[in-house]
């Protein structure tokens, strides 16, 4: 295993197992706790829509039984659990004969996409300006600009989306307001006609998620590279006459770094949560767009199956930087990490 002990990889694995069996459990649970029956809410929706429901009491016990619903919950917990390890989430009850499967394999491409984007861009451009917040050579009125950036933070990813979208979209119209690209006049296919529409619909949902996630990272480096400017070997960098920008990169900022790398994969869920209603707002087909409707519609497997993927990419990215960490960082030993 090279640098990874075999213990310390069955402890890690053990450990992400945990977290996606709570995590599935708790997927489980909530959206039993909300009020009324998926069965009844989509009878009662075909009602208001002026459809014949006759026998309604028999069609609601029929497709109670055909998901399974009118079973005791710890069977449904156990059926859950085993069907979840085989990838297995059924059929949509809201656009029933669909599986599961096939909604979140149409969804899931443009979340990761959007979601690496977003967060690379966010993690660079962070990381970027919380280092120059502090060398020495970045001058006085950047350093006072990038505070008055950060005041994004402190705003739901929602309120972004929605600022966004009335100014760039239906203000200046320079960005178009909903879909993931131009919809019925490109088709779909790997040439720059379409990656350049995937590209223009997605700069603003990016541009949401990245205006209130990249102060986070800018803080986090300022007060890593603080930490990083006193060291003995800063000094000596100094007294060696090196260029000042290759003491930036090569000594402060490859040092105070590597903590960031590490939350890099721990705040990745903070992400996906912020971009549920994200792509909502900007109607993007991604998996919080489906999660969300979902959830409004009371679709159990489709929520379960979203949100189950999600948690499981989570806790896999977390799994991987921790377990590269000591090939990133050299100075990581065996025992340290035990």
């Amino acid at each position: 295993m090279g640098k990874i002990p075999l213990s310390y990889l069955l402890r890690r694995l053990t450990i992400t197992f945990l977290t996606i069996w709570f995590a599935a459990t708790l997927i489980f649970i909530i959206p039993r706790l909300a009020p009324g029956d998926p069965i009844s809410a989509m009878v009662g929706d075909m009602q208001n829509a002026g459809s014949d429901t006759e026998n309604s009491e028999a069609i609601i016990q029929g497709w109670r039984e055909r998901f399974g619903l009118d079973e005791a919950l710890p069977v449904q917990y156990i059926r859950y659990l085993g069907n979840l390890a085989t990838f297995d989430f059924g059929y949509s009850i809201n656009a029933f004969p669909t599986p599961v499967m096939a909604i979140i394999l149409r969804a899931l491409p443009w979340t990761l996409g959007l979601l690496v984007v977003a967060m690379v861009l966010t993690f660079l451009i962070g990381n970027f300006l919380g280092a120059i917040m502090v060398w020495s050579r970045t001058p006085r009125l950047i350093k006072a600009i990038i505070p008055l950036g950060m005041v994004f933070t402190s705003i739901p990813s929602i309120l972004a989306a929605l600022f966004l979208l009335y100014i760039f979209a239906f203000v200046l119209g320079w960005f178009p307001d909903s879909d993931a690209y131009a919809v019925g006049e490109i088709t779909p296919g790997l040439n720059l006609e379409f990656i350049g529409s995937v590209l223009y619909h997605g700069t603003l949902p990016a541009l949401a998620i990245i205006l209130v996630s990249f102060g986070y990272w800018a803080l986090g480096m300022r007060g890593m590279m603080i930490t990083v400017e006193g060291e003995d070997y800063m000094q000596l960098a100094q007294a060696k006459g090196l260029r000042p920008f290759y003491v930036l990169y090569r000594y402060m900022i490859r040092n105070a770094i590597l903590p960031q790398i590490t939350a890099f994969a721990i705040t990745l869920g903070t992400l996906v949560s912020g971009q549920v209603l994200v792509e909502y707002v900007f109607q993007y087909p991604g998996m919080g767009r489906v999660i969300y409707e979902n959830i409004l519609a009371q679709d159990f497997p489709v929520i379960q199956g979203a949100a189950f993927f999600l948690i499981m990419l989570t806790a896999l990215a977390v799994l991987f930087v921790d377990l590269i960490y000591p090939y990133i960082d050299p100075r990581i030993s065996v025992g340290s990490i035990e």
